[in-house]
């Protein structure tokens, strides 16, 4: 391809003083994504890019594909409060899930909320769903074009009937209503000043309690801590509704304090007490038992244990299901037992134990998968989950808490056969000799020899593990007789603490050397080689691409950085990403500077460099990862460009960090990226 000639970005002379490195920001115009000059060059990257991407003959009957594999019907896990049943489902190609009620976890049921019909652009998004402990109300946050900001309403259950109420300025949060259904508590921010930018620092949440009809102007203070204005909160109330539980939270710390309000006529009038106020592990409410509440905690057990705290003796700690080799991820109370879920090698395994913590047994799951959610309640006999495998999408399996045996809920056939494909689980070694697990997924037919076309993702943080998980573009990158890796790097939960912290900090640099093993070994493999490689990561694992990028521009042939963290000096500056210091450090500190700055993926880009062809991708109403990282990393990479490999940038209007985005957007987003490496790798299109 010839070299393209890029749109010029507004500029500044821009420079800054860190600790004495002065460090030059030329693109910093573009972190405002509305100015005019902005604006104009994001229109005239997305005019280039569309040009570039119409010249691959299969886009078109990628898409075509992807929309016919996106196209079939689907459901979350069903879960019940009173006689209540709610669930999520989608016909196929619905922008948005839409939310059903029935009187049973298996009746057909009617349709409650159809967020589809709130916005005639599918934008608006059913953020969180709670219902009254009755069953009889429904407090649901709606969020628009991608924002993590979300606005509450009520709806009535029986009828369908919208409340009046409106509460806005909430996120981050769900909603814990009274057992008398009166009202909710919620956590929210003050309402930004007129002039805010949809990029300003989140900062003095607050939990306030919310009585319907009550004007949310008033909804009376419970609890806040003006003197630490980066603590949030998460407000649940206890099973038997005689406790208000508050997680207090620092951003992405993994350390949580826990604070507990006794209930009493007067919902607004309860006071938090400390609870668990050490900060010294990571706490999370599994269930209560009276004045008896469980725990998932590291306390004292790297890679996780559940432990019975009493509130009137919190010094006294039960451990209810021991610290295994397998990390335990998930604990779920249905059935007067616990389901535990443990992560082995990166991919679940679940069990069941008694209330007193002795083993009930093991429950045989259908393959090497993901328990993607799991509900149920102490008197129910089942135990309702969501599992999916890279080539099969979320089955719902009810688990018969009695016995531990299991069925799948019925669905329509798929339009392709999950055993058509193969998974297979590896290790790499990694530059310092750990030991990093390796999924490898394709079609059966499909054999080595040297020149498979390869996609390697990875993530890498926030001790967040990566497993198996089913994604329609993942599905034809391998139907189109491609192989897909999934790495679990360090820095995820795959292994507890100690894994967390190996890819933390003054350690992120191994996150990205266990990439580039993943790399080398695929190429080594005699699956692959390095130009028919690519590589792909969202948010975190944007960042992950970004710095695999720049250090490693000769181990791959392809490069889409999604979303991603790009400008480590800068990060903590906007919206949440203060809280991200847990895992990055802050450049605001000397000696943490030095860490970001080195694999800052920004500030590391070499002019005269010849780098693979790249696609970065994000949406211009991200306020998560505002769009300035990637504005700006992809002015600094066709800046630097010294080969003929086009540097382009996707940018998605009216769209924000990715959840909740319609689905006709993502299969339009998914078929150019998947048309770009087709592109990029040299991918033969008679290869499928």
């Amino acid at each position: 391809m010839d070299p393209l000639t890029y749109p010029a970005p507004p500029t500044s002379d821009q420079v800054d003083d860190y600790h004495g490195v002065a460090v030059a920001d030329p693109y910093r115009p573009l972190e405002d994504a509305h100015a005019p000059e902005t604006r104009a060059w994001i229109e005239a990257q997305n005019a280039l890019s569309s040009r570039v991407l119409g010249t691959v003959p299969a886009r078109d009957a990628i898409r075509r594909r992807l929309a016919a594999l996106w196209d079939f019907p689907r459901a979350g896990v069903p879960w019940r409060h009173g006689n209540a049943w709610f669930q999520l489902r989608n016909t196929g190609l619905q922008d948005q899930d839409v939310l059903w009620t029935a009187d049973g976890p298996e009746a057909e049921g009617r349709v409650l909320l159809d967020p589809n019909g709130l916005n005639a652009g599918g934008t608006t998004t059913l953020n969180a769903i709670a219902p009254s402990h009755s069953g009889a109300l429904l407090a649901v946050a709606t969020a628009d074009a991608g924002s993590d900001w979300q606005t509450w309403r009520v709806r009535r259950v029986a009828t369908g009937e919208d409340l009046p109420d409106r509460i806005p300025w909430s996120k981050f949060s769900g909603a814990a209503w009274t057992h008398d259904d009166a009202g909710f508590y919620y956590a929210r921010f003050p309402e930004p000043p007129a002039d805010a930018t949809h990029d300003a620092p989140n900062l003095d949440m607050e939990v306030r309690y919310h009585r319907l009809g009550a004007d949310p102007a008033d909804d009376p203070l419970v609890f806040a801590t003006p003197e630490h204005p980066d603590w949030g909160f998460n407000p649940e109330v206890s099973d038997d509704g005689t406790l208000l539980v508050i997680t207090i939270w620092r951003g992405t710390d993994p350390e949580n304090r826990v604070w507990v309000a006794e209930l009493g006529d007067d919902a607004a009038a309860a006071v938090p007490r400390p609870l668990l106020d050490a900060n010294d592990a990571r706490y999370e409410l599994v269930g209560s038992i009276g004045r008896t509440l469980y725990f998932l905690t590291n306390l004292g057990a790297p890679r996780s244990r559940a432990v019975a705290i009493e509130v009137d003796d919190p010094a006294t700690i039960r451990e209810v299901i021991p610290e295994a080799d397998d990390t335990l991820e998930g604990v779920a109370l249905a059935g007067d037992r616990f389901a535990a879920i443990h992560l082995h090698h990166a991919h679940h395994r679940l069990s069941l134990y008694e209330l007193d913590g002795r083993p009930a047994g093991i429950v045989e799951l259908p393959g090497i998968g993901t328990i993607a959610s799991a509900e149920g309640r102490r008197e129910d006999p089942e135990l309702y989950l969501t599992f999916e495998r890279f080539a099969a999408p979320r089955a719902v399996l009810a688990v018969r808490m009695a016995d531990g045996t299991t069925r799948e809920l019925p669905r329509p056939p798929l339009p392709w056969d999950p055993e058509d494909y193969v998974t297979e689980h590896t290790f790499v070694t990694s530059a310092d000799g750990t030991r990093v697990p390796l999924f490898l997924t394709r079609r059966r037919d499909v054999e080595p020899d040297g020149d498979v076309p390869t996609l390697l993702y990875g993530y890498g943080g926030f001790q967040i593990a990566i497993g198996p998980v089913f994604k329609a573009d993942w599905l034809l990158w391998m139907e189109r007789g491609g192989l897909l890796a999934v790495a679990a790097l360090r820095g995820g939960g795959e292994y507890g603490t100690a894994w967390h912290d190996d890819g933390r900090l003054a350690n992120k640099q191994h996150v990205f050397d266990d990439y580039a093993a993943c790399l080398r070994w695929l190429a080594a493999s005699g699956w692959t080689r390095p130009e028919r490689i690519g590589i792909l990561g969202r948010s975190n694992g944007g960042l992950l691409v970004g710095a695999t990028l720049t250090q490693h521009p000769e181990l791959f042939g392809a490069a889409v950085p999604e979303v991603g963290v790009m400008d480590m000096l800068r990060f903590h500056r906007f919206t949440i990403g203060w809280g991200w210091t847990s895992d990055y450090g802050s450049p605001d500190d000397p000696e943490q500077f030095r860490w970001v700055y080195a694999y800052s993926p920004l500030h590391n880009v070499r002019p005269g460099t010849a780098y693979p062809p790249t696609l970065v991708t994000t949406g211009d109403h991200d306020d998560r990862v505002v769009p300035g990282h990637s504005f700006k990393f992809t002015a600094a990479l066709q800046a630097a460009q010294g080969g003929d490999a086009p540097i382009l940038v996707r940018i998605d209007t009216d769209a924000g960090h990715g959840a909740g985005k319609p689905v006709g957007k993502l299969i339009d987003e998914r078929a150019d990226v998947l048309a770009f490496l087709e592109l990029a790798l040299g991918v033969d299109p008679d290869r499928a």
